[in-house]
């Protein structure tokens, strides 16, 4: 049985409960304004012991000398990225290792996501794409009080990146139409036996 703590809403009992009570990390991805930031801190606060890795804080560290992605990025660009992606592993992999559901979010496209894969040891190891149509992202990139895409990303070029060059692992999910509760339901519900690498 899993208690509530306060604040949280715990994963209900349940056969469809149990995996969820073995320390794993969730690798959470998709483009900008996919919603990875809200879905990933929702799934975290479902979970009775978790933590929430935000990949992008290791990019915002970087004070002097930051080389930005770009579409045709720089190799300094990319060293960046993959170390960002290597600092992340490293975190999210002991949160786990002391006990953790370790939720990570960011943006793993492309032969990353293989990359990121082989970088997180531990194990199990869940993988959710989010993957909403680009329409969809354009009205959520609209309606945010930030702004994701600027004059080099657009949507569908990033969208494209995602659909055309990244492997397919782990569970990919169309949420154009979904809430982010109810993709966390989603995720609850299939990730243990649809995104596990």
């Amino acid at each position: 049985m899993v208690t509530e703590e306060p604040g949280r809403r715990p994963v209900s009992d349940g056969p469809a409960a149990e995996p969820w009570s073995v320390p794993a990390v969730v690798l959470i991805t998709g483009i900008q304004a996919a919603g990875k930031s809200t879905v990933a801190q929702a799934l975290a606060e479902r979970l009775p012991r978790s933590v929430h890795v935000r990949g992008d804080v290791f990019r915002k560290m970087v004070v002097g000398g930051r080389a930005e992605m770009t579409p045709d990025p720089s190799p300094e660009a990319v060293g960046q990225l993959r170390l960002r992606h290597r600092l992340t592993a490293t975190v999210a992999g002991g949160y786990a290792a002391a006990g953790f559901t370790t939720v990570v979010q960011d943006i793993v496209l492309g032969e990353h996501l293989t990359e990121m894969v082989t970088a997180i040891e531990h194990r199990p190891l869940l993988v959710v794409v989010l993957a909403p149509s680009p329409d969809a992202v354009a009205a959520r990139e609209t309606a945010r009080s930030k702004s994701a895409y600027r004059d080099l990303w657009t949507v569908r070029v990033l969208d494209a990146v995602l659909r055309d060059e990244t492997p397919r692992l782990g569970l990919w999910l169309d949420t154009s139409d979904q809430t982010p509760a109810e993709t966390v339901e989603e995720i609850l519900a299939r990730a243990w036996t649809d995104a596990r690498i």
